[in-house]
């Protein structure tokens, strides 16, 4: 079974080989880097150190560079979010003896596609470094394009998002690699079971040789029940959602990042931030209501602080995007009304939100909006309610105040 997961995952990245041992996104960065580097300590080029980062990438890029012991140098993005390749260029060329290797995500964490994909690849080639493509966004090219034939080396599929597995809770995740024939004799391998090649040298990133072997089993059923018509379609779904949401939202939260036709990728980023200058209500008050709607937050303040990170995926019904639409709309208004005047940031909805069923029973209910539009602020809701159990956490407050939990020693007596 995983041979033939192997398999298709190789059609569909077009890499020439596929490590399973990773178990998360993050580890199949280290293991990526990892073959870069004894690929280029093996070509007696392991002074090479230097990892050019985007200021867009996740914030496991740098993190897994310097597990490496790589230095990173960050390239700044232009004003549409894409990286800026003139920066790039230049950094490339200054670093170009000791250039390893560009981590760039693609499409990009602010939801384009980088149109200039391939020349970044081919500047960082031409100075000598490797192309490790972040592949966190892979939902958005499968059957559409393969990361091996726009540039990259090495990538990591996270089969726990794009291949249906749920890494609700923390885990378990799996985070196998795709390479180019010339890594290959560079992967991880395991001292138990030989995986990959015979190099003992190369040693495991996971305590077992496939990773969490068992729930491999999910991606197999799912691309094969959905085949490449249906794995396509579900690429092409998930574009279209987050246009359609960026589209219907536009007018009441600017998008922040589009593409030249002015479309995004596979989500959008809303600004809240010109809101918050005029109103005081922030990102997070927009997020803590949503709760009141029966809707889970969207990314929050990544990549761009102040801002909501929406990404539907292909998993949700047209009709479960317009009761979020919806439900952002009237959050909208509810900040219009703070901007006219008719209350104050302290006195709206959206500052004590989430509302529990305590709150509905409080005999002492002094708030300047009724009840119903407390917890009910659409019609639907009436119908299904999902109550929030406790009201809002003060996040910082917990952060500063750090307490233990455990039983104290003297008890152990």
């Amino acid at each position: 079974m995983i041979d033939e997961l192997d398999k298709m995952l190789r059609a569909i990245t077009g890499f020439d080989a596929i490590c399973m041992q990773p178990n998360s996104g993050a580890q199949g960065e280290y293991a990526g880097l990892l073959a870069i580097r004894n690929y280029l300590r093996a070509k007696g080029e392991g002074h090479r150190n230097v990892c050019l980062i985007p200021t867009s990438a996740h914030g496991t890029n740098p993190a897994s560079a310097a597990m490496v012991d790589m230095k990173v140098v960050l390239v700044d993005c232009d004003a549409q979010g894409n990286v800026d390749v003139e920066d790039l260029r230049n950094k490339a060329i200054e670093h170009k003896n000791d250039l390893a290797a560009l981590m760039i995500t693609y499409p990009s964490t602010h939801g384009v596609f980088e149109e200039e994909i391939k020349e970044i690849c081919a500047i960082v080639h031409e100075c000598g470094g490797q192309v490790y493509m972040d592949g966190a966004n892979l939902n958005a090219q499968v059957c559409i394009s393969k990361p091996a034939d726009i540039g990259a080396d090495v990538s990591h599929m996270n089969l726990h998002k794009t291949f249906c597995i749920p890494h609700g809770g923390g885990g378990p995740g799996m985070g196998p690699i795709g390479v180019k024939a010339h890594l290959v004799p560079h992967l991880a391998n395991h001292p138990v079971v030989s995986v990959n090649n015979d190099d003992q040298t190369n040693t495991a990133v996971s305590a077992a040789p496939w990773g969490s072997a068992s729930i491999l089993s999910i991606s197999w059923v799912y691309i094969s029940l959905m085949g490449g018509t249906g794995l396509r379609q579900a690429t092409e779904v998930a574009i279209l959602s987050a246009n359609y949401i960026a589209h219907r939202l536009n007018e009441h939260f600017p998008v922040l990042y589009t593409g030249r036709n002015g479309r995004v990728a596979h989500e959008c980023i809303i600004d809240i931030r010109p809101l918050k200058e005029r109103t005081g209500i922030t990102e997070e008050d927009v997020a803590k209501r949503l709760m009141d709607f029966g809707f889970h937050a969207p990314t929050m303040s990544f990549p761009v602080p102040g801002t909501l990170m929406i990404e539907p995926t292909e998993s949700e019904s047209k009709a479960e995007l317009d009761r979020f639409i919806q439900a952002m709309i009237q959050i909208r208004e509810e900040i219009a009304a703070v901007e006219a005047g008719q209350m104050t940031a302290e006195q709206s909805p959206l500052r004590h939100a989430p509302h529990t069923q305590a709150d509905l029973m409080d005999a002492n209910w002094d708030r300047v909006y009724s009840r119903e539009q407390a917890a009910y602020p659409a019609e639907w809701l009436k119908e299904a309610k999902v109550w929030p159990t406790v009201n809002r956490i003060d996040n910082v407050y917990g952060d500063r105040n750090l307490f233990c939990a455990c039983i104290p020693v003297e008890d152990y007596r």
